[in-house]
């Protein structure tokens, strides 16, 4: 298996994280079981599937699809022989290119076709028939740039404001000190970054105080699992454990025993 991670261009800089691109040449009876955490983020997946694909739930995910929020952990299955191109999305961009309300999408996911009078087919025909990974990411990138230039939906200041204040602290702000600062009252704050986002601020808050954890945990820059907890706001190491349980479905001591770095890499694909 082989897994890489593509800088977007600068034209979609403000909406990409990151492409990534994952390959398996196993044989198509193989399968790979991956427990994925809940991450903040959507995306959109292309996957090459002619003799393996993803499964969640026990079903077989569409060539193209467009997944929404993740609010705890979930697993999903990958067959065979594949190459999958994915598209890790800032936490709003449901919103910001295809002017969905991200409520719609949250542990869930659709094939954009459903919702573009079968415009995007064009885009699946053209990536099946690509020559090359760069090729289709080309392709990918065009398809979103005309999404962002049709959609009427303009990015709103005050969400934006937030997420970068809750990404950046990873999760350690308080709601209240956000919406000081903002000309937005907290009932209006709360149902417009539902639809932007697809989960309650306080929800978004937890999950980026968690991924916050994630790091600390990968890049070893603790020895103790409670110093992880105290630098990451938890109240105590009990707090810390349920909370970890609750979007990674096991322990923290567990993920630190097992991790395998495609936790966190693949953390964002939903179904």
């Amino acid at each position: 298996m082989n897994y890489r991670e593509i800088q977007p261009p600068d034209y979609l800089e403000d909406y990409v994280k990151s492409f990534w691109v994952f390959d398996c040449d196993e044989t198509a009876s193989s399968y790979h079981s991956f427990r994925l955490a809940a991450d903040g983020s959507p995306g959109l997946i292309f996957q090459h599937n002619d003799s393996g694909a993803f499964h969640k739930e026990g079903k077989k995910l569409p060539p193209l699809f467009l997944y929404g929020q993740a609010t705890s952990c979930y697993e999903v299955k990958l067959s065979g022989k594949f190459r999958t191109i994915g598209v890790y999305f800032y936490p709003d961009a449901l919103k910001s290119v295809f002017g969905l309300n991200a409520n719609e999408l949250t542990n869930s996911c659709i094939n954009p076709t459903q919702i573009s009078n079968g415009c995007e087919q064009d885009i699946s025909e053209k990536l099946l028939n690509a020559d090359s990974t760069d090729q289709q990411i080309d392709i990918i990138c065009k398809y979103l740039f005309a999404k962002i230039k049709r959609n009427s939906s303009l990015a709103d200041q005050a969400i934006g404001y937030a997420l970068r204040q809750f990404i950046g602290s990873n999760g350690n702000v308080t709601l209240k000190s956000i919406l000081s600062v903002l000309p937005v009252s907290p009932r209006n704050f709360e149902r417009k970054f539902q639809q932007q986002v697809g989960m309650s601020p306080k929800l978004f808050l937890r999950i980026c105080q968690f991924q916050g954890t994630l790091a600390n945990i990968e890049d070893k820059s603790y020895s103790k699992l409670s110093d992880v907890a105290f630098e990451n706001g938890y109240a105590d190491q009990s707090h810390f454990i349920r909370s970890f349980k609750e979007f990674a479905g096991i322990s923290p001591g567990q993920y630190q025993k097992q991790t395998s770095g495609l936790f966190q890499n693949l953390s964002g694909i939903a179904g």
